[in-house]
Protein backbone atom coordinates (compact mmCIF):
# COMPACT_ATOMS: atom_id res chain seq x y z
CA UNK A 1 0.00 0.00 0.00
CA UNK A 2 1.22 3.28 -0.97
CA UNK A 3 2.35 5.65 2.63
CA UNK A 4 -0.69 8.66 2.14
CA UNK A 5 1.23 11.81 1.92
CA UNK A 6 0.49 15.49 3.58
CA UNK A 7 0.56 17.96 0.47
CA UNK A 8 3.07 19.67 3.01
CA UNK A 9 5.41 16.79 2.96
CA UNK A 10 4.35 15.67 -1.09
CA UNK A 11 5.50 19.89 -1.55
CA UNK A 12 8.92 19.65 0.56
CA UNK A 13 9.35 16.37 -1.56
CA UNK A 14 9.36 17.78 -4.60
CA UNK A 15 10.94 21.15 -4.12
CA UNK A 16 14.07 19.00 -2.42
CA UNK A 17 13.98 16.75 -5.81
CA UNK A 18 13.91 20.06 -7.71
CA UNK A 19 16.48 21.70 -6.19
CA UNK A 20 19.04 18.96 -6.43
CA UNK A 21 21.60 19.65 -9.11
CA UNK A 22 23.10 17.44 -12.01
CA UNK A 23 26.48 17.45 -10.05
CA UNK A 24 25.16 18.02 -7.65
CA UNK A 25 35.61 25.52 23.40
CA UNK A 26 38.12 23.68 25.34
CA UNK A 27 41.39 22.97 23.07
CA UNK A 28 41.88 19.32 23.48
CA UNK A 29 45.38 17.90 22.78
CA UNK A 30 46.11 18.32 19.49
CA UNK A 31 46.48 14.26 17.54
CA UNK A 32 46.67 12.91 14.29
CA UNK A 33 43.71 14.24 12.30
CA UNK A 34 44.06 11.89 9.61
CA UNK A 35 40.75 9.75 9.32
CA UNK A 36 41.80 7.33 6.68
CA UNK A 37 39.74 5.24 4.34
CA UNK A 38 36.41 4.09 5.51
CA UNK A 39 35.92 0.33 4.99
CA UNK A 40 33.05 1.09 2.39
CA UNK A 41 35.52 2.41 0.18
CA UNK A 42 34.32 6.21 0.38
CA UNK A 43 36.92 7.75 -0.96
CA UNK A 44 39.19 8.48 1.56
CA UNK A 45 37.47 9.79 4.21
CA UNK A 46 37.91 12.84 6.31
CA UNK A 47 41.45 12.92 6.01
CA UNK A 48 42.90 16.68 6.16
CA UNK A 49 44.47 18.14 9.15
CA UNK A 50 42.55 20.73 11.18
CA UNK A 51 45.34 20.82 14.42
CA UNK A 52 42.74 19.10 16.83
CA UNK A 53 40.34 20.78 18.65
CA UNK A 54 42.48 23.69 19.76
CA UNK A 55 40.90 27.10 18.44
CA UNK A 56 42.90 27.27 15.31
CA UNK A 57 42.47 27.67 11.65
CA UNK A 58 38.73 27.05 10.53
CA UNK A 59 39.25 25.82 7.40
CA UNK A 60 41.03 23.32 8.94
CA UNK A 61 43.29 22.89 5.86
CA UNK A 62 40.40 21.12 4.02
CA UNK A 63 38.67 21.46 0.71
CA UNK A 64 35.27 22.98 1.82
CA UNK A 65 34.26 23.28 -1.63
CA UNK A 66 32.79 20.31 -2.36
CA UNK A 67 34.30 17.50 -0.83
CA UNK A 68 34.85 13.86 -1.75
CA UNK A 69 31.89 13.57 -3.75
CA UNK A 70 33.02 16.66 -5.89
CA UNK A 71 29.60 18.03 -6.66
CA UNK A 72 29.96 21.63 -7.38
CA UNK A 73 27.88 24.04 -5.28
CA UNK A 74 28.64 21.70 -1.73
CA UNK A 75 28.68 21.96 0.80
CA UNK A 76 26.54 25.08 1.10
CA UNK A 77 27.30 27.81 3.24
CA UNK A 78 26.76 27.29 7.34
CA UNK A 79 28.31 27.09 10.71
CA UNK A 80 31.52 25.37 10.20
CA UNK A 81 33.61 24.38 7.30
CA UNK A 82 32.79 21.21 5.97
CA UNK A 83 35.02 18.77 4.41
CA UNK A 84 35.02 15.08 3.74
CA UNK A 85 32.73 12.87 2.34
CA UNK A 86 29.98 15.43 0.89
CA UNK A 87 27.57 15.17 -1.94
CA UNK A 88 28.10 11.24 -1.92
CA UNK A 89 24.68 9.58 -0.84
CA UNK A 90 22.59 9.25 -3.54
CA UNK A 91 21.85 6.02 -5.22
CA UNK A 92 23.13 4.60 -1.44
CA UNK A 93 19.01 5.88 -0.65
CA UNK A 94 17.89 3.22 -2.91
CA UNK A 95 20.53 0.75 -2.76
CA UNK A 96 19.28 -2.56 -0.38
CA UNK A 97 22.73 -2.78 0.62
CA UNK A 98 24.26 -0.56 3.86
CA UNK A 99 27.08 2.06 3.28
CA UNK A 100 29.10 4.48 5.28
CA UNK A 101 30.86 7.64 5.24
CA UNK A 102 33.31 10.33 6.70
CA UNK A 103 33.48 14.09 7.26
CA UNK A 104 34.62 16.58 8.98
CA UNK A 105 32.74 19.74 10.21
CA UNK A 106 35.39 22.54 11.78
CA UNK A 107 33.62 25.35 14.11
CA UNK A 108 37.04 26.90 14.53
CA UNK A 109 36.91 29.38 17.44
CA UNK A 110 33.73 30.48 16.11
CA UNK A 111 30.84 30.27 19.60
CA UNK A 112 27.28 28.27 18.55
CA UNK A 113 25.56 31.10 16.52
CA UNK A 114 21.74 30.36 15.80
CA UNK A 115 21.81 33.05 13.14
CA UNK A 116 24.44 30.93 10.92
CA UNK A 117 22.17 27.64 10.90
CA UNK A 118 19.92 27.08 8.17
CA UNK A 119 16.29 27.43 8.32
CA UNK A 120 16.26 23.63 8.82
CA UNK A 121 18.45 23.92 11.58
CA UNK A 122 16.85 26.88 13.56
CA UNK A 123 13.87 24.85 13.31
CA UNK A 124 15.58 21.68 14.88
CA UNK A 125 16.71 23.81 17.56
CA UNK A 126 13.74 25.75 17.90
CA UNK A 127 11.46 22.24 18.81
CA UNK A 128 13.96 20.87 20.81
CA UNK A 129 14.43 17.33 21.45
CA UNK A 130 12.32 14.66 23.21
CA UNK A 131 15.27 13.65 25.26
CA UNK A 132 17.10 17.19 25.31
CA UNK A 133 20.48 16.50 26.34
CA UNK A 134 21.75 15.98 22.22
CA UNK A 135 20.13 19.14 20.72
CA UNK A 136 23.06 20.19 19.52
CA UNK A 137 24.28 16.65 17.66
CA UNK A 138 20.69 16.54 16.13
CA UNK A 139 20.98 20.37 14.90
CA UNK A 140 24.48 19.84 13.66
CA UNK A 141 23.74 16.27 12.10
CA UNK A 142 21.27 18.08 10.25
CA UNK A 143 23.10 20.60 9.17
CA UNK A 144 25.59 18.47 7.53
CA UNK A 145 23.12 16.62 5.41
CA UNK A 146 21.55 20.06 4.69
CA UNK A 147 24.29 21.41 3.57
CA UNK A 148 26.39 18.23 1.99
CA UNK A 149 23.25 16.34 0.41
CA UNK A 150 20.44 19.20 0.16
CA UNK A 151 18.21 17.33 2.11
CA UNK A 152 15.02 19.43 3.28
CA UNK A 153 13.63 18.92 6.79
CA UNK A 154 10.01 17.56 6.85
CA UNK A 155 9.49 16.81 10.54
CA UNK A 156 11.24 17.18 13.70
CA UNK A 157 11.24 14.20 16.33
CA UNK A 158 7.76 14.99 18.08
CA UNK A 159 6.04 15.42 14.89
CA UNK A 160 7.07 12.15 13.17
CA UNK A 161 3.80 9.84 13.56
CA UNK A 162 4.12 6.26 14.41
CA UNK A 163 1.98 2.98 14.55
CA UNK A 164 2.84 2.87 18.05
CA UNK A 165 3.27 6.53 20.13
CA UNK A 166 5.12 4.23 22.54
CA UNK A 167 7.32 2.44 20.68
CA UNK A 168 10.86 3.12 19.29
CA UNK A 169 11.21 6.29 17.36
CA UNK A 170 13.81 8.38 15.44
CA UNK A 171 14.94 11.40 15.56
CA UNK A 172 14.26 13.58 12.15
CA UNK A 173 12.67 13.04 8.88
CA UNK A 174 14.16 14.75 5.77
CA UNK A 175 13.74 14.85 1.99
CA UNK A 176 16.47 14.02 0.03
CA UNK A 177 16.82 13.30 -4.23
CA UNK A 178 12.66 13.07 -3.72
CA UNK A 179 12.68 10.23 -1.00
CA UNK A 180 11.82 10.35 2.45
CA UNK A 181 14.30 9.41 4.59
CA UNK A 182 14.65 9.08 8.62
CA UNK A 183 17.75 10.17 10.36
CA UNK A 184 18.94 8.98 13.98
CA UNK A 185 21.65 10.86 15.76
CA UNK A 186 24.28 9.44 18.25
CA UNK A 187 27.72 10.72 19.65
CA UNK A 188 31.18 8.32 19.48
CA UNK A 189 33.21 9.71 23.05
CA UNK A 190 33.87 8.08 25.91
CA UNK A 191 34.28 9.43 29.45
CA UNK A 192 36.34 11.40 30.33
CA UNK A 193 36.14 12.76 26.30
CA UNK A 194 40.12 12.03 26.01
CA UNK A 195 39.85 9.03 27.55
CA UNK A 196 40.59 6.54 24.24
CA UNK A 197 37.30 5.88 22.44
CA UNK A 198 37.53 1.72 21.82
CA UNK A 199 36.77 -0.38 19.16
CA UNK A 200 34.67 -2.63 21.43
CA UNK A 201 32.90 0.63 22.64
CA UNK A 202 32.22 1.66 18.41
CA UNK A 203 30.44 -1.66 18.07
CA UNK A 204 28.07 -1.51 21.30
CA UNK A 205 27.57 2.07 20.30
CA UNK A 206 26.65 1.35 16.80
CA UNK A 207 24.47 -1.96 17.68
CA UNK A 208 22.68 -0.79 19.82
CA UNK A 209 21.32 2.29 17.20
CA UNK A 210 21.68 0.26 14.70
CA UNK A 211 19.09 -1.94 15.99
CA UNK A 212 16.91 1.16 17.25
CA UNK A 213 17.01 2.09 13.53
CA UNK A 214 15.06 -1.06 12.74
CA UNK A 215 12.95 -0.78 15.13
CA UNK A 216 12.13 3.42 14.32
CA UNK A 217 11.39 1.76 10.90
CA UNK A 218 9.16 -1.27 11.66
CA UNK A 219 7.26 1.63 13.83
CA UNK A 220 6.51 4.72 11.47
CA UNK A 221 2.80 4.91 10.44
CA UNK A 222 2.45 5.21 6.83
CA UNK A 223 1.94 8.54 6.29
CA UNK A 224 5.96 9.08 7.43
CA UNK A 225 7.12 5.90 6.19
CA UNK A 226 10.95 6.67 5.26
CA UNK A 227 12.99 5.04 1.96
CA UNK A 228 15.86 4.20 4.42
CA UNK A 229 17.20 5.40 7.36
CA UNK A 230 20.73 7.77 8.16
CA UNK A 231 22.44 7.05 11.57
CA UNK A 232 24.33 9.94 12.15
CA UNK A 233 27.53 9.22 14.30
CA UNK A 234 29.20 12.52 16.07
CA UNK A 235 32.38 11.48 16.80
CA UNK A 236 35.09 13.28 18.95
CA UNK A 237 38.36 13.15 17.37
CA UNK A 238 39.22 10.69 13.70
CA UNK A 239 40.34 8.27 16.09
CA UNK A 240 36.78 7.43 17.73
CA UNK A 241 35.75 7.95 13.73
CA UNK A 242 38.51 5.27 13.14
CA UNK A 243 36.92 3.13 15.42
CA UNK A 244 33.37 3.61 14.44
CA UNK A 245 34.39 2.55 10.78
CA UNK A 246 36.12 -0.41 12.09
CA UNK A 247 33.46 -1.71 14.48
CA UNK A 248 31.51 -1.52 11.59
CA UNK A 249 32.82 -3.52 9.27
CA UNK A 250 33.29 -6.09 12.14
CA UNK A 251 28.88 -6.22 12.26
CA UNK A 252 27.05 -8.90 11.18
CA UNK A 253 24.58 -8.11 7.76
CA UNK A 254 21.42 -8.58 9.90
CA UNK A 255 22.63 -5.59 11.95
CA UNK A 256 23.90 -3.13 9.52
CA UNK A 257 21.05 -4.04 7.23
CA UNK A 258 20.51 -1.46 4.44
CA UNK A 259 21.43 1.95 6.65
CA UNK A 260 23.38 4.41 5.69
CA UNK A 261 26.44 5.60 8.40
CA UNK A 262 27.58 9.02 8.44
CA UNK A 263 30.28 9.73 10.61
CA UNK A 264 30.84 13.63 11.04
CA UNK A 265 34.16 14.20 13.13
CA UNK A 266 33.91 17.84 14.96
CA UNK A 267 36.64 20.32 15.21
CA UNK A 268 37.39 23.77 16.99
CA UNK A 269 34.48 24.59 19.59
CA UNK A 270 32.43 22.07 19.54
CA UNK A 271 32.08 21.63 23.61
CA UNK A 272 28.06 22.29 23.26
CA UNK A 273 28.00 19.04 21.35
CA UNK A 274 29.68 16.72 24.14
CA UNK A 275 28.07 17.90 27.24
CA UNK A 276 24.56 17.42 28.79
CA UNK A 277 23.05 20.69 29.66
CA UNK A 278 20.31 20.84 32.66
CA UNK A 279 16.67 19.93 30.78
CA UNK A 280 13.60 21.15 31.96
CA UNK A 281 11.24 24.15 31.99
CA UNK A 282 13.45 26.54 29.42
CA UNK A 283 14.95 24.16 27.29
CA UNK A 284 16.33 24.58 24.93
CA UNK A 285 17.54 28.03 25.96
CA UNK A 286 17.03 31.12 23.72
CA UNK A 287 19.85 31.60 20.88
CA UNK A 288 21.49 34.32 22.95
CA UNK A 289 21.65 32.51 26.17
CA UNK A 290 22.74 29.28 24.08
CA UNK A 291 25.26 31.53 22.57
CA UNK A 292 26.84 32.40 26.30
CA UNK A 293 26.81 28.90 27.58
CA UNK A 294 29.47 28.01 24.68
CA UNK A 295 32.04 27.80 27.64
CA UNK A 296 30.48 25.02 29.40
CA UNK A 297 33.00 21.92 28.85
CA UNK A 298 32.35 18.31 28.33
CA UNK A 299 34.23 17.68 31.53
CA UNK A 300 31.22 19.75 33.50
CA UNK A 301 28.91 16.64 33.05
CA UNK A 302 28.97 12.99 31.72
CA UNK A 303 27.91 11.84 28.34
CA UNK A 304 24.47 9.79 27.97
Amino acid sequence: MMPTLRPSTIACLLLAAACRGPGDGQQRPTRDTSAGDGPHGTGGGAGHDSGGHGAGDASGGGDASGGTGGGGDLPLDGFGVLSGDCDVIDTELTDPEPSIFVNRLDFGAVPFDYDALSAGGQAVYDAGNLGGSSLYSEVFAYEVLHRCEEAALLETESGIIYTDPAGKKTDLLVASDGEMVGVSVTRAYAWPPDEPYTVDQAAELLGDKLADVLRSSANVGSEHAWTKQILSVIAYTPEHAESVQTAWAGLDADTRADTIVLVTITDGDDSLLYARPVTGPGWPPAPGIATALHDLRPSDTGPE
